[in-house]
């Protein structure tokens, strides 16, 4: 029955009780030390904090380059285009309610990976060479948008 559940033998410890005299075992200064930012309340200590010793973070090399003006795009690949009807006009808003694209404000990029049959008008905002070629071969239109406007990319 629940009410009779019961942890095992021995699975669960009672709480430290610092501070209840000598005899405790952790009376007089609790387990704190002596003296030092440690011993006082309030003090707490960073988890990357390694005791004085200079931390890793500082002690590992650093390399490469950080773009702060990197411009990240989310890919689409042709062949996720295939569940859309034929002559339908593919942006950002609807790749994003298809599920294919996370954020429809951030920008797409499309990729030529897999196959297109059906006819579509994309718009999207970098293309790549192959997926071009192969969304005009099956009769459809590829057009680029360029700096979309903030209310427009603000919507999902």
């Amino acid at each position: 029955m629940l009410d009779q559940l019961k942890p095992h033998p021995g699975s669960r410890r009672n709480r430290r009780r610092a501070g209840r005299g000598m005899a405790s075992g952790s009376g007089r200064t609790c387990g704190r030390g002596q003296k030092g930012a440690g011993a006082r309340s309030g003090s707490k200590r960073r988890s990357y904090y390694e005791g004085g010793q200079m931390p890793l973070a500082r002690r590992l090399p650093k390399r490469g380059f950080t773009n702060l003006f990197r411009r990240e795009t989310q890919v689409v690949n042709v062949a996720a285009l295939g569940r859309f009807e034929a002559g339908a006009e593919v942006d950002a808003r609807a790749l994003a309610e298809a599920g294919l694209v996370p954020n429809a404000s951030r920008p797409v990029k499309l990729l030529g990976e897999g196959t297109i049959e059906i006819p579509l008008k994309v718009r999207v905002d970098a293309v790549s060479a192959g997926a071009r070629a192969k969304i005009e071969a099956a009769g459809g239109s590829v057009e680029r948008v360029e700096g979309r406007a903030p209310e427009e990319a603000d919507q999902p």
